[in-house]
């Protein structure tokens, strides 16, 4: 009735309000009459109309601006994406992708394309936009150093940064000497062009440099930790002295120059002992994720804006403002990454790639049409490399690091990245830099980078370690190894009881390593440690309860299936296992160029997919990272599908074929370490023709007569299925299964799906 109710009142309410507008607009046609109304009657012109109105939709400022978001985030994404799959930072992509949209490529290949892309008028939305998200990215960068390591470390960072400062900024002023007459723009002074240079060949990319460190996983030694202190200290004295360099070239006298550094000094003092106190008492009062209400909030962001407001108006730049806001935010490594978290899916996947391709748009690699000119970009890189690398490594080699280890530092402080190409643009923006040498530095600024990571291969291969015989490792081969590769603890936990079940009673002969690897675009510096012990946790919590010795492996990567076949091989393994889960997108070009990650899904829906019925997943039996693991790993591979698995006495072991008796080896493990109860289906009679096999089954029934079982039929009860805790089957089978559609699929338990 109540229904019926409703139903009567909302046609009431739409019919009755509709109408009431119908009579409106038709007596409202009245009030024309006088006017000069131009109305279209042929279908031509109403065509015409939709055509014109079209066009003026596309030329509207927002339509054109988001079009270029739109095509700079695919392009970017893109390029990432490709410079990470050969082991780049995805910044050289980005970077990359920058200089392909602009004037270098697409601009002379495609200028109609660009032209209506990227139309002049355009650029300055596209300028505005980009620093924003610079302010933003730059307020990041502030929170994530860790000033509590800087004065730990502080004696032989400070020596090292410096070195690598003074000497490259020296060998920029050298060079600026040299170039100035053919280079500097008209009526720029010397000491401006010179500290410019001087500047831009001394930076150091801090986030890029934590990156590589983390992905190379040197981030808990000795000289990851020197790394990464020595970045920070470069990076605040960096960014002090490109204040004090903005403020001599705006005033443009020295006297004038004097008091914006005082006034900067001033700035500082101010937001040093009485703003960071005051963020402190706001952070300790909401220290919880649940007190961080939008109020709280707002004063944080708030401070970042008036910071960088503070900072433009006393002329040392507003990116100065953002990073001395990230650097005076609370300690608080949760606090500070929650709100890394809220501002860095904007700034990094949004904003940021707007501002490589404004960068791209203003580097014109065509103006280098001379063989001089490509002259000096070598020499401009020579200077750079020169400078960075050799007077890091000579600095750390000072204070008392190995060979090795000082040459790792200079090729990690030689990374310039994305903090160059600001620099640059702010040089550009003040009319230092000409468009030929703007060019020519982004080209160093990619070269330097790229470099960094074939240069820490180089080293590492130089300073190897002698081959010899090492009587340890000849007594391992004799233990049987297991490598389990989690996502999430929970996935852990269970991939844990089943390496324990193979090997519970063998533990002084077997070892069990629990491998979490995490994508370094979705960590943090300061933050690793943290998220490594809390990944970890439940499945060293777990361990005890099991009573199962375990070692720990966490890695930083960038490309996670090729670090976890590469450390199985490596390691020599006897079986690697590994959860499965899926994306919609995953496996697919645009999720990779789009980031997307696995995420776990039901068990059942899997089985779906795994049979085509949802279509998604049809004649791909598995994601492409499972494939690729597969592919590519030289020891047997579990690829576990879990049904809340919580413990192994009921296993269920289909043999389909011949090569499948080598599940007989779990069968046998299973037993003997965990007591399970085995029921081994000879669905084609394998087993009974094959005399070996029979051999084997009846010498584990003499052993162990009740913890065996053979079963010759065909058809499987649901119930039986049912009472199983876990279904082991070869990789191959399971493809037939799937093949087949068997519809016993449904009903099974959690399965192990073993490549021999």
């Amino acid at each position: 009735m109540k229904n019926i109710k409703n139903s009567f009142f909302y046609v009431f309410i739409i019919g009755g309000f509709s109408a009431l507008m119908y009579w409106i607009i038709t007596t409202g046609k009245a009030l024309e009459t006088g006017r000069n109304i131009v109305a279209h009657t042929t279908v031509n012109g109403h065509w015409e109309d939709f055509i014109t109105s079209m066009q003026h939709n596309l030329q509207h400022p927002l339509a054109i601006l988001l079009a270029q978001i739109i095509t700079i985030i695919l392009v970017a994404r893109f390029f990432g994406w490709i410079c990470r799959k050969i082991g780049q930072p995805s910044v050289v992509g980005e970077i990359i992708a920058g200089i392909v949209l602009g004037p270098s490529l697409v601009g002379i290949y495609f200028p109609e394309f660009s032209g209506l892309l990227f139309p002049k008028e355009s650029l300055g939305n596209l300028q505005f936009l980009s620093q924003i998200g610079l302010i933003l990215f730059m307020f990041v960068i502030g929170m994530e150093l860790d000033l509590k390591v800087l004065k730990n470390k502080a004696h032989e960072a400070v020596v090292i940064s410096h070195a690598s400062i003074i000497i490259p900024f020296a060998l920029g002023v050298g060079l600026a000497y040299y170039i100035y007459q053919s280079f500097a723009p008209q009526g720029i002074e010397f000491i401006s062009f010179g500290l410019f240079l001087g500047i831009a060949m001394s930076i150091t990319a801090f986030p890029v440099l934590a990156r590589i460190v983390q992905e190379r996983g040197i981030h808990k030694t000795k000289l990851g930790s020197i790394a990464i202190t020595c970045a920070a200290a470069d990076d605040i004295t960096a960014w002090c002295i490109l204040a004090v360099v903005i403020a001599i070239v705006k005033a443009g006298s020295f006297v004038s120059a004097l008091y914006i550094i005082g006034l900067a000094i001033v700035y500082v003092a101010l937001m040093l002992k009485v703003v960071r106190p005051f963020l402190k008492r706001v952070g300790d009062l909401n220290a919880t994720r649940e007190s961080l209400n939008k109020p709280v909030v707002a004063i944080f962001f708030l401070t970042l804006l008036f910071s960088s407001y503070a900072s433009e108006l006393i002329g040392i730049h507003a990116l100065f403002g953002a990073f001395m806001a990230g650097a005076i935010m609370p300690e608080n490594s949760k606090f500070r990454n929650f709100f890394i978290e809220k501002v860095e899916d904007v700034s990094v996947i949004v904003l940021l790639p707007l501002f490589f391709v404004f960068t791209g748009l203003r580097t014109e690699i065509g103006l280098l049409n001379d063989p001089h000119l490509w002259k000096i970009t070598g020499l401009i890189i020579l200077v750079a490399v020169v400078g960075k690398f050799l007077g890091s490594a000579l600095a750390a080699k000072f204070v008392g690091q190995s060979w090795k280890d000082s040459l790792s530092i200079g090729a990690l402080m030689n990374t310039r990245g994305l903090m160059e190409l600001v620099v640059l643009n702010i040089g550009y923006d003040l009319g230092v830099l000409s468009t030929e040498i703007f060019t020519m530095m982004v080209i160093m600024a990619l070269v330097t980078t790229f470099m960094t990571g074939p240069a820490l291969s180089f080293i590492n291969y130089i300073f190897r370690p002698k081959n010899s015989t090492i009587p340890e490792a000849i007594s391992n081969r004799s233990k049987y190894k297991i490598l389990l590769s989690f996502a999430t603890p929970e996935r852990g936990k269970a991939l844990l009881r089943i390496a324990n079940s193979l090997v519970k009673k063998q533990s002084g002969n077997t070892s069990v390593t629990a491998m979490h690897l995490s994508l370094s675009s979705e960590i943090h510096s300061f933050d690793v440690k943290d998220y490594e012990k809390e990944i970890f946790l439940p499945v060293v919590s777990e361990s005890e309860n099991l009573n199962q010795k375990i070692d720990t492996l966490f890695k930083v990567s960038i490309d996670i299936d090729s670090d976890i076949t590469d450390t199985a091989n490596q390691g020599d393994y006897d079986l690697l296992l590994i959860g499965l889960g899926q994306s919609i997108f995953e496996g697919t070009l645009l999720g990779k160029v789009l980031g997307f990650t696995t995420r776990i899904i039901n068990p059942d829906r899997l089985i779906d997919k795994f049979i085509g019925k949802e279509g998604l997943f049809e004649n791909s039996p598995f994601d492409e990272r499972t494939r690729q693991i597969i592919a590519h790993s030289k020891m047997p591979v579990g690829i576990f599908v879990d049904k809340e698995l919580e413990e192994i006495n009921r296993v269920f072991i289909p043999i389909f074929s011949s090569e499948d008796v080598f599940l007989i080896e779990f069968v046998q493990k299973l037993i003997h370490n965990n007591g399970s109860q085995i029921t081994v289906l000879d669905a084609t009679g394998h087993i009974k023709s094959n005399p070996e096999i029979k051999e084997t089954i009846r010498s584990i029934e003499q052993i162990a007569p009740n913890h065996i079982m053979m079963m010759n039929e065909r058809t499987i009860r649901k119930e039986f299925l049912e009472q199983q805790d876990l279904m082991i089957i070869s990789l191959e089978s399971w493809k037939k299964l799937v093949d087949s559609q068997s519809t016993w699929l449904h009903n099974t338990p959690s399965v192990l799906i073993i490549k021999p």
